[in-house]
């Protein structure tokens, strides 16, 4: 519908010589104002020197739309143009939906468009814990939205087992070894206090007894464990959501193909790089930054900005069209250097996008849960999922923007009533499949022609209200595509449920009029479907009972 109208406005715009502008057409605030709501006259005003209502009056005198497909277009405030639909053309809109149940909100624009997704990549230190979920849950939805905007997607976890961190993990587990075994192996100052560690020191211990010692060949055996063991555990929380990867790409591969050479001789070789006081660093002051950086200390060992320049320009070498990284906040100071790298080897970081997710808090009775993984009373992503659920999980982390703060409400989580997002979307699903159900069992008989037919009987308010809210299921998806913004979605679903709800309690869909019946059904069948292929893309379930 929505296209209609923009077609018709540009032409016309076109028509008086107004020239190309962006035409915003957004549903009204208030359901008596319309159905969209247009500000082109307030955009133009300026330019033509005229007072934007009259700028709209222009508009309309010349904006030639069709009366069967518009009933009403009004000037409002101080120059919005707003257009409400006819209840005829509502319908005849809505059997799109029937026609392609199965694929209805996919689309075409990401076709033969390749994106690349990387997205958790925690080191294998130990379990996700809670708070690694937001993260988790965005770039899976993600993925699946641009996947049904025909986006080719790969799904890739950068695998960090190098650096200070595992060195860390291996002392902290020789230690807890070390009390099993009857050595005395000192905990590290900052190492890894969670029960894992011991899990980890046990089964070592029942593998090599008290064979092991703080060597250089015994820390790598105990680091090399202990990493396969975390990884796994890591693999294992992701799969709980279903979540899969599709390629793993492993840090130490860039060593040891020498791809981190690589870019310091090209660095060098552009005069970007040099040596001082025993280390490398990155001329970034020469690329328009205050500063130069570090990117091998003058230990030898490379900071986090090498790796990631050198992976970055893989990527590229693996033809995508689009590069996608997902980071939590604690990674913003790192991303301008990356980039910087990007631009100075030669690469467009226009095809790369960085999306920045603020952190979560966890609170139950008022109290905050706290999840770090150096804490040993850890909250772990595996404890969340156990106590309110995987569709919770999934639901709840992408219900506000990636760029606000999370409250994650555990008790509302765990709460099978209305009041809970997830459950109220889901409960108006599996309503809808009771009511087809009853009606099957009456013997109705599901004629698609008939009930397309049928659809005209339709005509109260909240038949209508529901039939618009279904037809913009497909600019949601794409508008989540282009955004990067699934939290859109979650608000649609709701607004779904909603109208459904509204719908179901003011008109019985099975009455006296057989047609009128087919009518409803055939609303019920279209509403329920939209629901699942919303939830689906959230992986989320759609459950046909509750």
């Amino acid at each position: 519908m929505k296209e209609y109208l923009l077609k018709e406005i540009t032409q016309t715009l076109n028509e008086l010589g107004f020239g190309a502008i962006e035409i915003i057409l957004e549903k009204t605030k208030i359901v008596a104002h319309g159905d969209l709501s247009c500000n082109v006259a307030l955009q133009l005003a300026k330019n033509l020197k005229s007072n934007p209502r009259e700028v709209a009056n222009k508009i309309l005198q010349n904006l030639k739309l069709d009366k069967n497909k518009i009933e009403k277009i009004e000037i409002a405030g101080p120059g919005f143009i707003n257009f409400t639909f006819t209840k005829s053309f509502i319908i005849e809109e809505s059997k799109k939906i029937i026609s392609n149940l199965n694929n209805f909100g996919k689309s075409d624009f990401g076709k033969n468009k390749k994106v690349n997704i990387e997205w958790v990549s925690a080191n294998p230190t130990g379990p996700l814990h809670s708070g690694h979920g937001r993260q988790v849950v965005l770039g899976a939805t993600i993925a699946n939205i641009l996947e049904w905007c025909g986006f080719e997607v790969t799904r890739e976890y950068y695998f960090n087992n190098a650096g200070n961190q595992m060195r860390m993990l291996s002392q902290s587990v020789l230690a807890r070894y070390g009390e099993i075994c009857g050595k005395n192996f000192p905990f590290p100052e900052k190492g890894y206090n969670g029960n894992y560690i011991k899990i980890i020191a046990k089964e070592l211990f029942e593998k090599y007894g008290d064979k092991l010692n703080d060597n250089e060949t015994d820390l790598t055996t105990i680091k090399k464990y202990a990493e396969t063991w975390c990884f796994e555990n890591i693999k294992n929380s992701l799969h709980k959501l279903k979540v899969y990867h599709d390629v793993f790409y492993n840090e130490d591969s860039l060593y040891e193909t020498g791809k981190i050479k690589e870019v310091i001789e090209e660095f060098r070789n552009k005069n970007l790089a040099y040596d001082k006081d025993g280390a490398i660093w990155f001329k970034t002051s020469s690329l328009g930054m205050e500063q130069d950086r570090v990117i091998v200390k003058s230990s030898g060992e490379p900071t986090y900005r090498l790796p990631d320049i050198a992976y970055h320009r893989e990527k590229f070498r693996r033809g995508y069209d689009l590069i996608l990284d997902i980071f939590g906040a604690d990674h913003i100071a790192t991303i301008p250097d990356v980039i910087k790298g990007i631009e100075a080897l030669g690469l467009d970081s226009n095809k790369m996008k960085i999306i920045i997710h603020q952190m979560v808090s966890f609170v139950e009775a008022d109290e905050v849960v706290k999840m770090s993984k150096r804490n040993a009373n850890v909250y772990t992503l595996d404890d969340l999922i156990e106590e309110v659920g995987t569709d919770a999980v999934h639901y709840f982390f992408v219900m506000r923007s990636a760029n606000t703060h999370l409250e994650f409400d555990i008790a509302l989580a765990k709460k099978q009533s209305e009041q809970n997002p997830v459950y109220y979307v889901q409960y108006a699903h599996a309503r809808i499949a009771s009511i087809l159900r009853f009606a099957e069992s009456e013997g109705i008989e599901n004629d698609l022609q008939k009930n397309l037919q049928s659809l005209n009987k339709l005509e109260t308010s909240e038949e209508i209200n529901i039939l618009k809210t279904l037809l913009n299921f497909p600019e949601i998806i794409s508008n989540c595509a282009k955004s990067f913004e699934p939290h859109h979605l979650t608000n649609y679903l709701k607004e779904v449920a909603e109208a459904f709800h509204s719908f179901y309690h003011a008109n019985r869909v099975l009455n006296d009029d057989e047609e009128l019946t087919r009518a409803r059904i055939t609303l019920c069948l279209m509403a329920k479907k939209v629901l699942a292929n919303g939830l689906e893309i959230l992986n989320v379930s759609a459950p046909e009972k509750m």
